[in-house]
């Protein structure tokens, strides 16, 4: 099993650091670099009560804080920190550039601040699917007596993972393309792009942008590059990188495995990579059933989480019992209740169209729950493959009428409820609606395409209402 790469350790001593937000990780970035002893001082566009909060902890510890003012370069700055929110065109990357301050995220900091032995990193990164790939991945490895944990846009801080004082053997992390994007000297021991689809465009700038970010996980792999042989882009990013001698390109299919790839076989999960003479043999893995929920881009995430711990050495026994101790987070294609034979399905997860045609692929037919905010997303695609599987569709939040308009288009004879409110009570209308449209045999799911904040905190508000709305329903017998 490889070992991590460790960089130069640098003089924090003095060093002038500004971090660019306050929050989950502009916080902990300052009280560490603060320990190492730089001269820390976080500048923070907003100035609310919340955020003079957290500034007047952080000055009791010594360090400087500045609200209501991110566009500034504080003077004599070296090095910027930045949440990784904040985007590549704020005046204060500006300033940095033109003062030939280096910038870094988060997790470039994390990175940067490993110790000797440090603990090597799988690292995932797709438009969907990521946390649960990451997850599924720590349950593996943890199935096979490694000390790891799931990493970076969840569960363990990074930078508590890297400088906590029992050692992992190695970790899995899930890493998003702003990430990446100020992650510039990250260096895996092996990676993945689960898939590519229009998504964060409005931070990025473009679809090049965008993914060319994603394509950063692969640069200096060790061992293998995986990607998605249903996705070709991923496989085009694999092409560009510039990688260690001997890193493998792996791909996963749905389908009947090649050589180098994992894929599926009569229903089940098989290994043609990291096997013997890859032409004539394959491992088995896992059982379709093993993986919970077997909906069709669950078992890709499966496969690419199966890549990634082959990749580093773990046995086959391991993925199995990886796969089956998995459950998935709440709201990814989560089943609430079955309702006078309908089932109600809660993936409120689903926040953009590349998930939501995912989750749409694993029922027929369908009563579809969709809406919200659409940052910038067409619609027309997703009603198009998704049109023959939908038996009626009820529209909530801010955009809807974007997907109303493209259901017109698409798929004019399916009957659309539009909901023209947006209150707490919108999603028990919602589902009351669907529960009129649903036959026995059906679906009714919520899988929005949108992200939430129109109308919720965030997108476990909005499946924990579905979730209320589906139980209150079954308690009526209204459905």
């Amino acid at each position: 099993m490889g070992s991590g790469q460790v960089t130069e350790q640098l003089d924090w001593n003095r060093k002038k650091v500004t971090v660019a937000g306050l929050g989950v990780s502009g916080i902990p970035a300052a009280r560490v670099l603060h320990g190492l002893g730089a001269l820390v001082t976080v500048v923070n566009d907003g100035d609310d009560e919340r955020s003079r909060a957290q500034a007047a902890e952080l000055e009791a510890e010594g360090i400087t804080v500045r609200l209501g003012d991110g566009a500034t370069l504080p003077s004599g700055t070296e090095l910027i920190v930045t949440a990784p929110g904040w985007r590549p065109d704020k005046p204060l990357f500006a300033a940095a550039a033109e003062a030939g301050v280096e910038i870094w995220g988060d997790v470039e900091l994390a990175w940067r601040l490993r110790g000797p032995g440090a603990a090597p990193w799988l690292a995932v990164t797709g438009t969907n699917g990521k946390t649960t790939t990451v997850r599924m991945l720590a349950s593996i490895l943890e199935a096979a007596g490694l000390r790891t944990a799931a990493v970076g846009n969840i569960g363990v801080s990074l930078l508590d993972a890297v400088l906590g004082e029992e050692p992992y053997d190695v970790l899995a992390v899930e890493l998003s393309s702003y990430q990446l994007h100020w992650a510039p000297s990250v260096r895996a021991h092996s990676a993945a792009v689960l898939n590519l689809a229009p998504d964060h465009l409005d931070w990025h700038g473009s679809m090049e942008a965008y993914a060319a970010d994603k394509g950063r996980i692969y640069e200096g792999n060790q061992v293998a590059c995986v990607y998605n042989v249903a996705d070709a882009a991923t496989e085009d990013l694999v092409r560009e990188a510039d990688v260690e001698e001997g890193c493998r390109a792996i791909g996963f299919t749905l389908g009947t495995p090649g050589p180098s790839q994992l894929g599926v076989v009569e229903g089940i999960l098989v290994d043609r990579a990291f096997v013997a003479n890859r032409q004539k043999n394959a491992q088995e893995l896992a059982e379709v059933a093993d993986v919970q929920p077997p909906a069709p881009h669950n078992i890709a995430n499966a496969l690419a989480a199966a890549a990634l711990a082959r990749a580093f050495g773990v046995e086959a026994k391991a993925v199995r019992d990886g796969l089956k101790a998995f459950r998935p987070d709440p709201h990814r294609i989560e089943p609430v209740e079955e309702i006078g034979g309908v089932t109600y399905v809660d993936d409120s997860k689903a926040t953009n169209t590349h998930a939501a045609e995912a989750s749409l692929a694993a029922y027929d037919p369908i009563v579809w729950i969709a809406g919200g905010l659409a940052k910038g997303a067409t619609f027309d695609e997703l009603v198009q493959k998704s049109a023959k599987r939908l038996r009626g569709a009820v529209l909530i939040g801010a955009d809807r009428a974007l997907i109303r308009e493209a259901l017109a288009r698409h798929a004019p004879e399916v009957p659309v409820v539009d909901l023209d409110r947006t209150d707490t009570g919108a999603m028990s209308e919602a589902v009351r609606e669907a529960a009129g449209l649903a036959r026995p045999g059906d679906t009714v799911l919520l899988a929005p395409a949108c992200a939430s904040m129109d109308m919720f905190t965030n997108y476990n508000k909005r499946g924990e209402a579905f979730a209320d709305a589906v139980r209150a329903l079954a308690a009526t017998g209204d459905a």
